[in-house]
C-alpha cells in the first residue's frame, strides 16, 4: 500500500486563532505557528495526510487533500 501524499493544506487564516492544538497532535511536526501567531505548513513534505490537524481544529480552519492514488 502506497504512503499517502499531500496535496494541499488548506488553512483559512482568518480563521485560525492560533491556539497551538494542531501543532501539538501533527506527529510529523508539519505545522508551526508564525510571526502573527497562525498555523502555517512548513514541511509539506513529512505529512502524512493523518488529518489530526483537521479534525482536532476547533475552529474547523485547516482542510488537508490527499494527492489521488495512482
Amino acid at each position: 500500500m502506497a504512503k499517502a501524499r499531500l496535496k494541499e493544506q488548506k488553512i483559512i487564516r482568518d480563521w485560525c486563532k492560533g491556539c497551538g492544538i494542531c501543532i501539538a497532535f501533527c506527529p510529523k511536526k508539519v505545522l508551526e505557528l508564525d510571526a502573527e501567531d497562525k498555523a502555517v505548513t512548513v514541511r509539506p513534505e513529512d505529512c502524512i495526510c493523518c488529518r489530526l490537524c483537521e479534525l482536532r481544529c476547533p475552529d474547523l480552519a485547516i482542510e488537508v487533500f490527499k494527492q489521488e492514488e495512482e
